[in-house]
């Protein structure tokens, strides 16, 4: 069965379009006029191994949040779609991913329930070219809200903004690549002991 998902989000504000194969190779193809945003979609795809399609027109005369944020949100509701009833899966997953100087630890539970925690060091610098790094927390916020799943963001250490940023998709998209995956022990399974996710 064909675990992708397609969303198609349109606002006065943005035109998005997501779609994600969770059991692809990270054939990436992503569009959003924002080129670090751009740089950490690929990470995403490339290293959760998921087919990844986005397309987004924003209202970048503006500035990038809501291009950045509607972006997170679709991809979240794309990924829960593609998640379908999670029987068999592993559910929970977690990596740590260091880069350079910084490093990153991300635990995510497919629980169905939206819930996030994150860290970072504090004084970063504050834009890394058109990205501003305070939205990363808010890319996690949204994506979380839609996906509906536990996120637990944690980078204890790291000085280079591009560096803490990076190593924090990377270990997402490890961590949700382990999670979304069958386990071959649990074929028909549905991960849970209340019956429901």
């Amino acid at each position: 069965m064909s675990r992708v998902g397609r969303v198609e989000r349109t606002t006065k504000e943005t035109s998005v379009l997501v779609e994600i194969d969770l059991d692809g190779t990270g054939k990436v193809d992503v569009s959003t006029g924002v080129g670090f945003y751009d740089h950490m979609l690929d990470q995403l795809g490339r290293h959760g191994l998921f087919d990844l399609t986005v397309k987004t027109d924003g209202d970048l005369h503006i500035d990038s949040h809501h291009t950045i944020e509607d972006t997170a949100l679709a991809l979240g509701a794309a990924f829960k779609q593609a998640l379908g009833d999670k029987v068999g899966i592993y559910r929970f997953g977690n990596c740590t991913v260091p880069l350079d100087e910084s490093l990153a630890q991300v635990t995510v539970d497919l629980s169905g329930r939206p819930y996030l925690v994150h860290t970072e060091p504090e004084k970063m610098a504050p834009m890394i070219g058109e990205y501003d790094t305070t939205m990363t927390r808010h890319i996690l916020e949204s994506f979380v809200a839609q996906a509906q799943i536990a996120l637990h963001v944690h980078v204890p250490y790291g000085r280079n903004a591009h560096h803490i940023v990076e190593c924090q998709f990377k270990a997402l998209a490890r961590a949700l690549r382990y999670a979304s995956e069958h386990d071959p022990r649990a074929a028909g399974i549905l991960p849970s002991t209340k019956g429901a996710l």
